[in-house]
């Protein structure tokens, strides 16, 4: 919160004025820790939708026929499955017993 209004980063873009803006330039994430990120970014309105482009770009995850892709390689015959694993039922108990005291 800063000059009265209340930050949350789930509601995304804030416009603000110049000097609510030269503040939040400056704030850091760790307060009184130069050295930690900034908390805020600050930007023109064309900075912010380009930033937003550039975001949406890296989030998009579908791949074309012309992106260098690592091979996908099946499963071979016989690998072990979750169905292959024994039931709780049927598991020994493996955990070590309390050593008692002399």
């Amino acid at each position: 919160t800063y000059a009265g209004i209340k930050f949350q980063e789930e509601r995304g873009w804030y416009r603000v004025e110049k000097p609510v803006a030269d503040y939040l330039r400056t704030v850091h994430q760790l307060p009184g820790d130069d050295y930690s990120p900034l908390a805020f970014d600050v930007c023109s309105e064309s900075e912010a939708k380009a930033l937003d482009a550039t975001v949406a770009d890296e989030a998009r995850v579908k791949r074309s026929a012309s992106d260098e892709l690592k091979l996908s390689a099946a499963r071979p015959a016989g690998t072990l499955t979750t169905e292959d694993l024994p039931k709780a039922s049927e598991e020994k108990d493996t955990r070590r017993a309390k050593r008692e005291k002399d």
